[in-house]
């Protein structure tokens, strides 16, 4: 008798789940990209950056909102750098495991366009909004006429002056138009303050590639040639190394402008000026605060009159990759976080950062009351609006990683903290990487 009760009981267990999986409300996919019956999808989201989680996370809240009959369920991660991109890339390797959308940093970019990239087309959604947008935000990440890549912002260089300072030695900022300017201004700071005009890292790439790239020259050009000693580029490091020789330039503290010992020493006032791309700002916000009010932002002094005033410098991309289940729909997802109006907006409320659309730095949201504006000023993207189309494309190719490194790591050092010449070691360099 016990024997068949429990049996009984099984039975109406078995019978119970039944009936609970007819009448069950359907459940999102749990596998990546695959619909379910539900209206909804699952769309799995890999990124390095905790921002870019949350950002994407809000915005496939809205989506929600104003797409009811395609809902997304969006799982997004954040791993550190390394791991994911050798994650990513054993997964587009092996041809499983990969998300549907990833954030791929510039610098890594070239690795995933080597052979046939396993990542989607997005020409057909990047094209019809290439009036709209920074052009060469978007060329950093196409191979072969066709894009696959779209950036968060276009990060374009520009001065940060430190106004007290400047007042204090009579120097007017907006009368610095060219970097002889500059410089002339910069003995004058220092004539009078003691303090340098500017401070150049000691172990980076953001001392050199932008002011390169002003020039339209590049340490890799279009075709994938290594050209790190340019006439240019060698000409560049020697006017910045006589500025630190002749004491109006100094030597970043911890030898980066991403250090605490460098957030420090800006902190208490002890140098007059940086360039730095625009992302650069909330290093001030967050590091730097007792400059508030005390800085603001101009574009960068041209080599010759006429001249770029800025470059667009670092970036990552967002990407979809081809083992997507819902790649029309990701894309249909990206185009609204990243290329639509609402979502440039939502870039710069949520990140700081400047849009690659640039018909949003208009818009009087751009004016807002926020961290940036109480600390820089209003006028952040009336400044960005005069340089906007003065922002030369960067060469990203499979070179590039191994380029990278060995301009941060032995050129850059060499030139600003060895105090060797510039001509010598940028020969070495090349020689080494076209060994």
């Amino acid at each position: 008798m016990k024997k068949q009760l429990i049996w009984v009981g099984v039975f109406l267990l078995v019978m119970m789940t039944a009936l609970a999986g007819c009448s069950a409300k359907p459940e999102a996919s749990n596998g990546t990209g695959e619909p379910g019956s539900g209206g909804e999808t699952k769309l799995i989201f890999w990124t390095f950056v905790d921002a870019h989680q949350k950002f994407y996370e809000s915005m496939a809240e809205s989506w929600n909102e104003e797409h009811s009959d395609q809902r997304i369920v969006l799982e997004a991660t954040t791993i550190p750098y390394d791991d994911m991109h050798t994650k990513l890339l054993l997964a587009l390797q092996s041809g499983v495991g990969a998300p549907d959308l990833v954030d791929i940093e510039q610098s890594k970019f070239p690795n995933f366009m080597k052979g046939v990239p396993q990542l989607v087309d997005l020409t057909d959604m990047i094209t019809p909004e290439l009036n709209n947008i920074v052009q060469s935000r978007v060329d950093i990440y196409s191979k072969d006429g066709k894009y696959y890549g779209i950036d968060y912002h276009v990060g374009a260089t520009v001065m940060y002056y430190n106004q007290d300072i400047l007042n204090e030695a009579g120097v007017n900022p907006d009368e610095i138009k060219t970097w002889s300017d500059f410089e002339k201004a910069a003995h004058i700071v220092l004539g009078k303050t003691g303090k340098p005009m500017i401070t150049f890292e000691g172990n980076g790439n953001w001392s050199w590639w932008p002011a390169i790239s002003q020039q339209k020259s590049d340490q890799i050009d279009e075709n994938g040639n290594v050209t790190v000693n340019a006439p240019i580029n060698v000409k560049t490091m020697q006017f910045f190394q006589q500025m630190v020789k002749d004491g109006v330039a100094a030597v970043a503290p911890g030898a980066g402008h991403d250090t605490e010992e460098y957030f420090g020493y800006m902190n208490q006032g002890n140098a007059a000026a940086v360039f730095m791309p625009f992302w650069f700002m909330n290093r001030f916000t967050d590091h730097i605060p007792d400059l508030k009010g005390k800085m603001i932002i101009r574009p960068m002094p041209a080599w010759e009159e006429g001249g770029n005033r800025s470059a667009g410098m670092g970036g990552t991309a967002t990407s979809i990759t081809n083992q997507s289940k819902s790649a029309d729909l990701a894309k249909q997802f990206l185009a609204y976080a990243k290329l639509s109006k609402e979502g440039n907006l939502q870039i710069w409320k949520q990140l700081g950062f400047d849009p690659i659309r640039t018909d949003v730095w208009t818009d009087a949201a751009m004016k807002e009351t926020n961290k940036f504006t109480e600390y820089f000023g209003a006028d952040i993207f009336d400044t960005l609006l005069t340089v906007k189309d003065e922002i030369a494309p960067v060469h990203i190719r499979e070179k590039s990683p191994e380029v990278f490194d060995a301009v941060r790591n032995k050129a850059i050092p060499d030139i600003f903290i060895n105090m060797k010449d510039p001509e010598q070691v940028l020969n070495d360099v090349q020689a080494e990487l076209t060994r």
